[in-house]
């Protein structure tokens, strides 16, 4: 069976990409900070009959991010490594005079430091994958200049480019940097409180990372919606 890490994965895009996979028979290996949120997520996911591991922590822990890839050794390798846990910086979002120096360290940390940190702990084992990926999850602020939405759009932005040397530097592997567009999640709700206009359920953009995994595209960077209306 195939086997993926998923970060930030007990609610939101995370739990709903992990539920996708485990539909389709992959082992999974889940990450999230908050422990009882996680196993309840993992106990979701168990009707599916694939492995699942859950262990909560913190990506900025080195630590931590070694027992991920421990976790999928013990599963039989890694052949998909998905950078989803996101930090703001700011809760609720603030105009870049307001932003905090130690909530921009924070976000980039957690979303550009800690996701090549895991990619660099997992690559033994995505190389040694028939068909080893990792997919980056990117956000449109990455490349639109939207107020309040410096110093993460900045966070993934650095990301973006990660992922773009990345596929350079292991033209084995695919490296997809994946802008899922608008989602109503929590990330959302704790950026902009005051926002009340519906947005999607992070359901509805999934086909769109699974057709990376069923079509294999070039290395690059791709906004999910898109994906979603070309299936």
């Amino acid at each position: 069976m195939p086997v993926a890490i998923i970060t930030g994965a007990s609610k939101g895009l995370g739990r709903a990409l992990a539920g996708a996979l485990a539909a389709r028979g992959w082992d999974l290996v889940l990450d999230a900070r908050t422990a009882g949120v996680l196993k309840e997520t993992a106990e979701a996911l168990s009707v599916y009959g694939t492995r699942v591991e859950a262990l909560p922590g913190d990506v900025t822990d080195a630590g931590h991010r070694a027992e991920l890839v421990a976790a999928a050794r013990g599963l039989g390798g890694l052949d998909l490594l998905v950078n989803n846990a996101s930090a703001l910086g700011a809760e609720p979002l603030v105009r870049l005079e307001g932003l905090a120096l130690d909530g921009l360290r924070r976000a980039l940390e957690v979303n550009v430091v800690a996701a090549l940190g895991l990619v660099q702990e997992a690559l033994p084992l995505l190389r040694a994958s028939r068909a080893g990926a990792v997919v980056d999850v990117s956000s449109d602020a990455a490349v639109e200049a939207y107020e309040t939405w410096g110093g993460y759009g900045a966070s993934k932005a650095a990301l973006d480019h990660l992922s773009a040397v990345l596929a350079v530097e292991e033209p084995d592997l695919r490296v997809w940097a994946v802008d899922p567009g608008d989602m109503g999640t929590d990330l959302y709700t704790a950026a902009v409180p005051d926002d009340d206009d519906a947005r999607p359920a992070p359901d509805s953009v999934v086909p769109g990372f699974l057709r990376l995994l069923d079509e294999r595209p070039a290395s690059g960077r791709y906004t999910a919606p898109a994906l979603v209306e070309a299936r």
